[in-house]
């Protein structure tokens, strides 16, 4: 008995760290689950530089495989991810594989009919980063309504959340839906790419009465509280981890006069501008690929460098939103009534964030005012998790 027991623990001390190290798969990496629904088929897919299998391209690898592609659907950023935020990218095509390449950035959100005559399924393989605003799962709400009306199936392959283990900041206030936000979850939506095409389906969001086909490839040895560093860059101004972590905490500064460090080496990482003058870091904005004007370009900027350090970063979000640098750059500006704009309120998906900071809320007290929405949330999201 005592060398069964034995033997047991040695088994647990050798493989047990196999188990609770294993590496995350993606949806993508998984192609013996999919290959055979693309086999014969014209392809469709919405993709970008973060489509890819261990830094090589999902299309290039597919292409391997003999698949063949009808079209590329690019988002915001365009299919090579180099375009700056906001930025119409145009219609072209691929220069290396020679496959059209539609734009659903700028005016062009949502796959027309005739951009999908002759597709016979549609893949959708992005890196999300988990937050509302980012604009991925707008593109992602739009190719789900136009497949249903254009009776094409739908395959995502699923991508990790990084900040999957956190949920947190105001639920989206209908009034405010916009592209930066288009339906009713907070901020920080604890849903990967494949939950959150769920979630859609289940909560009846799509605008078409019509049914999705739809096919999700999940992630192997994944849990929301798994730690995950993308391997690349999602976007050209989220450059590194410590952006990825504070993305949701400085980008309320896009609805401001002030710059989030657009033009420098560290966007999303700093705030600033030229009249803070009392504060300790200074930075000046250039215009560089993926922020050819930046705000407040060539002016010296004054303000805070939260951290390049990751671990830092992670723990400065670790329970959500930081609110802290946005209070203190309204404190600090001097002319407060010209320091919200109106996208600030799209970011938000509220016009409440605003109105408290105005009337000097702490951080404590915005949260808790998010509590009983958040709360509300959280039971529908349980239905749509496909893991723990």
């Amino acid at each position: 008995m005592k060398n069964i027991k034995f033997l047991f623990v040695l088994f647990i001390a050798l493989f047990a760290p196999l188990f609770l190290f294993a590496k995350i798969q993606t949806g993508a990496a998984q192609i013996d689950k999919y290959i055979s629904l693309l086999k014969n088929k014209k392809v469709a897919i919405v993709a970008n530089q973060t489509t890819e299998i261990n830094g090589v391209s999902l299309i290039d690898t597919l292409l391997h495989y003999n698949i063949t592609f009808h079209s590329i659907f690019s988002p915001e950023h365009g299919f090579r991810g180099t375009a700056d935020a906001g930025e119409s990218v145009k219609d072209g095509k691929d220069r290396k594989t020679g496959i059209p390449v539609v734009s659903l950035y700028g005016n062009n959100r949502k796959p027309q009919a005739h951009q999908l005559e002759g597709v016979d399924i549609m893949i959708f393989d992005l890196q999300d980063v988990g937050a509302r605003f980012y604009t991925y799962i707008s593109t992602l709400e739009y190719v789900m309504e136009a497949c249903a009306e254009q009776n094409i199936p739908l395959l995502i392959l699923d991508r990790p959340n990084p900040m999957g283990h956190v949920i947190d900041g105001p639920v989206l206030d209908p009034k405010f839906r916009s592209f930066v936000g288009m339906q009713a979850i907070p901020i920080l939506h604890g849903l990967t790419v494949g939950e959150y095409a769920r979630m859609l389906v289940g909560e009846k969001w799509l605008k078409t009465k019509k049914e999705l086909n739809l096919t999700i490839i999940p992630l192997t040895n994944y849990t929301h509280d798994t730690p995950y560093h993308l391997p690349i860059s999602p976007s050209p101004n989220l450059k590194n981890m410590a952006a990825i972590y504070l993305y949701t905490s400085t980008c309320f500064f896009e609805g401001t006069p002030i710059s989030l460090g657009r033009g420098t080496q560290h966007p999303f990482q700093m705030f600033g501008h030229p009249s803070f003058k009392n504060m300790p870091y200074k930075f000046v904005p250039n215009s560089l690929p993926g922020a050819r004007k930046p705000p407040l370009q060539n002016q010296t900027c004054y303000g805070r460098f939260i951290t390049d350090d990751v671990e830092e970063a992670y723990l400065l979000t670790k329970d959500g939103i930081n609110l802290a640098y946005i209070i203190e750059a309204y404190q600090a500006y001097p002319k407060k009534q010209e320091f919200f704009t109106s996208f600030f309120n799209l970011l938000a998906g509220t016009d409440a964030l605003q109105n408290q900071i105005k009337k000097g809320w702490s951080q404590q007290l915005i949260k808790k005012s998010w509590e009983e929405d958040l709360n509300a949330y959280k039971k529908i999201r349980e239905k749509y998790l496909l893991y723990p």
